[in-house]
C-alpha cells in the first residue's frame, strides 16, 4: 500500500503502519503510562457527580458501577488486543478505517475529537468555579489562563504532558486512597465524629434499591460517563516506550483500579454516612470528610476537583492533537493538520483543538447553562459511539484472524466474541435508557445533529484532501 505525496511531504506513515513509523518520539515511560491509565479512570464524575448519582440510586449505585466497570474492562481488553496487533496513536479511528472503511475512520476520529473538545470546554469553565472558591477572579479569565498554560505545556513536548498528567493523577489517587483509609478507620476504631458509621447503611435505610430497580437502572447512564477517559491509553500507543508491554500492563490493572477507586470508595462513603445525606451539587467526599471532622475538608476537595479538571483538559489537548494528525495522515482532515514540530509534537492539531476549546469560554459568557448542556451532550453520545466502534472492530479483527488473513496476538479478550457482543448490548441498553430522562433525550438530539454534521462534512473533506481528483477524472 502506498502513501500519497502530501502525506510523504509531511513525513506521514503508511495508514497501516505501526506506531514506530508514525514519526512520534516515544517519550512516555512505563511509569507515566501507568499513572495516565489510573488517572484516566478518575475524574470529576466520581469526586463531584457521584453526589447526584447516589441521591438517585442509593446503594444500588455500587452495583451500577460494578456492571458498567465489567463492560468497560471488556472494551479495554478488546482495544488492548487491537493495540497489540498494531499499536498506533490514532488507534480507534485507525482500526475503524482498516476494518470498516474510510467513512467509519472519519466518523470515529472526528467524533472522538469532539468528545474531548466538549469535555475540555466544560472542564476549563468548571476550573474557573473552583478557583473562585479562593480568589474573586472571573471564571472566564481562569478558563483562558488554564487553557493557555496547558496548551503551552502540550506544545513543548510529550514528556511535559506526561509529567503533568503523572502528578495530576497522583493527587487524585492520593485523595481517594486517603478517604478510603480514613473511612475504614471510622468504621473499625471509631475515628472522627461521624453520626452513625456502619456498613449496614448499605442496606438498612430503604434497602439496596430504595427508589426501585427501574430508577436504579437509569443511573447506569450517569455511571457510564464517569468512565470516560479510560480509553486514553490507546491514544498514547504511538508515543509509549515498549507499547505492547506497557499498554498490556496498564489494561490488566483496570479491574483493580475500578474496584478500588470507584466501588471501594463508594462502599466506604455510603457506610460512613447514609445515602440520604448525599445530594446533587455537593461532593460526597466533602460530605464524608465534614461528618468525620476533617478540618478544611471543603477546601481540600476543592483543590482535588481543580486538579481533576486540569487533568481532564490536559488529556483532552493531548488526545485531540493526535487524533487530528491521524485523520490528516489518512486524508480525512485538512492535510495541514498533519504537521509535526521539531520536538515531534503535532502542533497544528493542538493549535486548532485549543482554538475550538476557546469557544467554551465564549459560550460560558453568553449562555452558561443551556448552551453548555448541549455542548457536553456531544460527549454523551460520542463516547458510546467510539466505544461501540472499538468492539465492532475487535469482532471484525477476530473474523480475519480465523480466516488466516491477519496474525493473532498473544493478548486476547477472554470469552470473545461472546463478551464483545455482551458489551455492545450493554452500550445499546444505555442508549435506550437515554430516552427516559430529559438530559438523555437532549444527548440523543445532539447526537443526531452531530451525525448529520459528520455526514455533511465527509464529502467536503474529501474535496479539500483530493482537490485534483475531479479534474483528473475528467481527463
Amino acid at each position: 500500500m502506498t502513501t500519497d505525496r502530501t502525506a510523504e511531504a509531511l513525513g506521514a506513515p503508511d495508514p497501516t503502519a505501526t506506531g514506530e513509523e508514525e514519526g512520534y518520539k516515544r517519550g512516555l515511560t512505563p511509569r507515566t503510562i501507568q499513572m495516565i491509565a489510573i488517572g484516566g479512570a478518575i475524574g470529576t464524575g466520581l469526586f463531584y457527580g457521584a453526589g447526584g448519582a447516589i441521591e438517585k440510586a442509593g446503594p444500588a449505585l455500587i452495583l451500577c458501577y460494578l456492571v458498567a466497570g465489567l463492560a468497560i474492562f471488556v472494551i479495554m481488553r478488546a482495544l488492548g488486543e487491537l493495540l497489540t496487533y498494531r499499536p498506533v496513536s490514532g488507534s480507534f479511528a485507525e482500526y475503524a478505517h482498516e476494518f470498516l472503511g474510510r467513512f467509519a475512520g472519519f466518523a470515529t476520529g472526528w467524533t472522538y475529537w469532539a468528545v474531548w473538545v466538549a469535555t475540555c470546554m466544560a472542564e476549563i469553565t468548571v476550573a474557573g468555579k473552583y478557583v473562585k472558591y479562593w480568589f474573586a477572579v472571573p471564571e472566564w479569565v481562569t478558563a483562558l489562563v488554564v487553557l493557555a498554560v496547558l496548551f503551552a505545556a502540550n506544545l513543548i513536548s510529550v514528556k511535559v504532558f506526561g509529567e503533568g498528567e503523572f502528578w495530576f493523577s497522583a493527587i487524585k489517587v492520593t485523595a481517594i486512597v486517603a478517604m478510603i483509609l480514613i473511612g475504614i478507620g471510622v468504621l473499625t476504631i471509631g475515628f472522627g465524629h461521624a453520626a452513625n458509621p456502619t456498613v449496614t447503611n448499605l442496606w438498612a435505610d430503604g434497602g439496596v434499591f430504595p427508589h426501585g430497580f427501574g430508577q436504579s437502572l437509569l443511573a447506569l447512564q450517569i455511571v457510564v460517563f464517569a468512565y470516560v477517559g479510560v480509553e486514553l491509553v490507546g491514544v498514547t500507543a504511538g508515543e509509549a516506550a515498549e507499547p505492547r508491554k506497557t499498554l498490556r500492563k496498564a489494561i490488566n490493572t483496570l479491574p483493580f483500579r475500578i474496584g478500588l477507586f470507584y466501588i471501594g470508595a463508594l462502599i466506604v462513603i455510603m457506610s460512613v454516612a447514609s445515602w440520604r445525606d448525599f445530594h446533587a451539587g455537593r461532593s460526597p467526599f466533602v460530605e464524608v470528610f465534614a461528618q468525620i471532622g476533617i478540618p478544611g475538608a471543603a477546601g481540600l476537595i476543592n483543590f482535588v476537583l481543580l486538579t481533576a479538571a486540569l487533568s481532564s483538559c490536559n488529556s483532552g489537548i493531548y488526545s485531540t492533537g493526535r487524533m487530528l494528525r491521524s485523520l490528516a495522515l489518512r486524508q480525512e482532515a485538512p492535510v495541514a493538520l498533519g504537521g509535526l514540530s521539531r520536538r515531534q509534537v503535532p502542533y497544528t492539531g493542538i493549535v486548532v483543538s485549543a482554538a475550538a476549546m476557546v469557544i467554551g469560554v465564549i459560550v460560558n459568557v453568553v449562555s452558561p447553562d443551556k448552551a453548555f448542556n448541549y455542548i457536553t451532550s456531544v460527549s454523551t453520545m460520542g463516547i458510546i459511539f467510539v466505544w461501540g466502534m472499538i468492539l465492532v472492530c475487535h469482532l471484525l479483527y477476530r473474523i480475519k484472524v480465523r480466516r488466516g488473513e491477519l496474525p493473532a496476538t498473544d493478548y486476547r479478550l477472554p470469552g470473545a466474541p461472546v463478551t464483545t457482543v455482551l458489551a455492545l448490548a450493554f452500550l445499546g441498553l444505555v442508549v435506550v435508557l437515554l430516552f427516559f430522562t430529559d438530559d438523555g433525550r437532549t444527548a440523543l438530539i445532539v447526537g443526531v445533529v452531530w451525525a448529520v454534521l459528520v455526514c455533511a462534512g465527509y464529502p467536503l473533506i474529501n474535496r479539500l484532501s483530493h482537490p485534483g481528483e475531479k479534474h483528473a477524472g475528467a481527463r
